[in-house]
Formats: C-alpha cells, sequence, structure tokens
C-alpha cells in the first residue's frame, strides 16, 4: 500500500496541515519540523497526489514547455535551465514538442489546460493571435524564451539578437575583412531571422561597406543542411569574400562542411564565425568562433519569472548579454 500523508504526520509526530504546509512551501512551522517531516516523507516514498494538492491551494506544481523542437541542443540547454530551476522549488515539468505545427501546438495547449498547469513557458516561437486567445482562455501566466510579442503584453527572456548580429559582424570587420557575406535564416523570420539580418547590415553600413542583396543568403531554417547550400551559393555569386557570417552554429558547421569539399580552407582561406555557442562549436575542426547566448541562464530565468506571476508578482521582460566566444575560424586580414 502507497503511504499515505496521514502516515507522514503520525511518523513525524504533526498535524496533516502542518505536513501539507511543508509541501506546498507555506509558512507555520520551524526549519526543525520542516526537516523532520521532509526526511520521512523521503523515507517513506512518499509522493503527494498533484490533483489532490491543487484542490486545495488550486495548483498542481506543474510548468508546461512548449518546445519548437525538442531535438536540436539549443533546446537542451534551455530546458537544462528550466528543470533545474523548477526543481529547486518543488515544481514538475510537462515537455511538448510542437515541430512548428499549429495544429501539434494548439493541441498540447489543450492537453496543458487541462492538466491544469499552474504557468506556460513558450520557446523561439512566434505568438499568432490564435495562441494568444488560448493563452488568455487558459488564465494562466505565460513567459516567452528566446522570442518576444510586439503584439501582445507577454514578459519574455531573450538576448537583443540585432547587437548579437551586429557585434559578431563587426568581429570580422575589426579582423580586417570588407568583403562579408552572410547566411541567415528567413526574412520573414521575426524572431531571428530578420533582427540579425538588421543587425549585419547595420555594422557593414556603418563602416561603409557594400549591402548587395546577393551576399545575404537567406534560408528556410537554421539547420546544418542549409549552412551547406548557403555557403555554396554565396561563394559562387561571390568568389572574392574573405569572411562569413553565419546566424547559427549548425549554419556556421554546415558552410565549414561545404568549404572542406570545396578544399577552401578555414580560417585561411574564408574566416567564418557563428551564432549561439553549442557545444557543437567547440568540436567543430576548426573550433568555431561564435556569439554565446547564455541558454540555460534563459530557461532559469523564465521559471524565476514564472513563480513570481504564480505568486502574485510582477515580472519584468528581461533581456540577457551575448558574449563573443573568440576560437579559431577567423583570422585577420
Amino acid at each position: 500500500m502507497n503511504p499515505t500523508i496521514q502516515d507522514v504526520a503520525r511518523l513525524a509526530n504533526v498535524s496533516i496541515a502542518t505536513v501539507s504546509r511543508v509541501l506546498n512551501d507555506q509558512p507555520g512551522y520551524s526549519e526543525k519540523t520542516k526537516q523532520k517531516v521532509l526526511k520521512i516523507i523521503e523515507e517513506l516514498g512518499y509522493q503527494p497526489n498533484a490533483v489532490a494538492r491543487g484542490l486545495v491551494n488550486q495548483k498542481t506544481g506543474t510548468i508546461g514547455v512548449l518546445f519548437p523542437s525538442v531535438s536540436g541542443l539549443l533546446s537542451a540547454e534551455i530546458l537544462h535551465g528550466i528543470e533545474t530551476k523548477a526543481h529547486e522549488h518543488r515544481y514538475s515539468v510537462i515537455v511538448c514538442n510542437t515541430a512548428e505545427n499549429r495544429e501539434k501546438t494548439i493541441k498540447y495547449l489543450q492537453v496543458l489546460r487541462e492538466k491544469r498547469v499552474d504557468g506556460l513557458i513558450f520557446v523561439s516561437e512566434a505568438v499568432t493571435e490564435e495562441y494568444y486567445e488560448i493563452f488568455c482562455r487558459m488564465d494562466i501566466p505565460v513567459v516567452l524564451v528566446s522570442t518576444q510579442s510586439y503584439q501582445y503584453p507577454l514578459p519574455f527572456v531573450k538576448v537583443d539578437d540585432r547587437n548579437g548580429a551586429y557585434a559578431a559582424t563587426k568581429h570580422l570587420i575589426d579582423k580586417g575583412h570588407a568583403a562579408i557575406g552572410m547566411i541567415a535564416g528567413s526574412e520573414d523570420d521575426p524572431i531571428a531571422g530578420w533582427p540579425r539580418i538588421e543587425g549585419y547590415r547595420h555594422a557593414m553600413r556603418e563602416a561603409g561597406l557594400s549591402l548587395e542583396e546577393t551576399l545575404v543568403q537567406s534560408r528556410e531554417s537554421f539547420h546544418y543542411h542549409e549552412g551547406r547550400r548557403g555557403f555554396q551559393v554565396l561563394m559562387k555569386d561571390h568568389p572574392e569574400l574573405t569572411a562569413i557570417f553565419a546566424a547559427s552554429d549548425e549554419l556556421a558547421l554546415g558552410a565549414i562542411s561545404a568549404a572542406y569539399e570545396a578544399s577552401i580552407t578555414i580560417p585561411e582561406d574564408v574566416s567564418i564565425i557563428g551564432y549561439d555557442n553549442l557545444i557543437l562549436a567547440e568540436m567543430s575542426v576548426p573550433p568555431l568562433t561564435t556569439i554565446a547566448q547564455p541558454f540555460k541562464r534563459m530557461g532559469s530565468k523564465a521559471v524565476r519569472m514564472m513563480l513570481d506571476l504564480i505568486n502574485g508578482k510582477e515580472a519584468e521582460s528581461t533581456i540577457l548579454p551575448h558574449e563573443l566566444v573568440i576560437r579559431d575560424s577567423v583570422k585577420s586580414r
């Protein structure tokens, strides 16, 4: 038979109400009592029923997280930050992989509503009117990570992608490069596509360098194979290029692979800088110079913001700093 809250109270020699307060992190007991109750809970292997607890305090101790993809390293690092901070506060995390698909996203939002999650973290995807209407019907706090909405009043945590892209391009310029191309996401992508392209253009314009449209290779995604194709097209159209800013590390690694096949040496012939600082950037040959996003901190900060909202406090949107990580894929001219 599974242990009950009554068993915990009896062995700890406290009331059931005290055990409930400890479980729900409410005041009204000493630190000594808290430790005694937690010790008994651990020894018995007692698992409080989330639904039952929710009937009492209107909370289930769960947070829903929606990712456009759970297979990427970027998502893994954000999730690590979310789970670590959530578990510190005894919250569980329900992760949903939407595959950037409208129907799947709506279905998962319905599931999370049925599960009565206390809050929702929405990662790396644009908030549509349809999604926002569902958020409002769920009537729970929503925090955005690595994205933001200009249309809807939702708190977010992210880096400034325009400034990050500017810093990447400026690094190439400072190293003496003038013929600089870019492998980018879609200009129609308001999250990471257009802002990073604008950051590149700002740096080039500021330095008085060429801004031909064909210097920017806009791709459908930020994935490896798009980097390969983008590099091939760029070098065919602009063989004079000495440097490329790739708007993600995966794009950069695809470009390095295509360069190897074309007998183009990185960085002796062409310098490449990426964006994200995934672990793959360290494993690249040569190791990739890149702009680091603090993904784990983003996830952790999102949970802290979420808990403030759950507890009736305000949560201000946060822009975290990016960092230029210098390795071996960029050479001075």
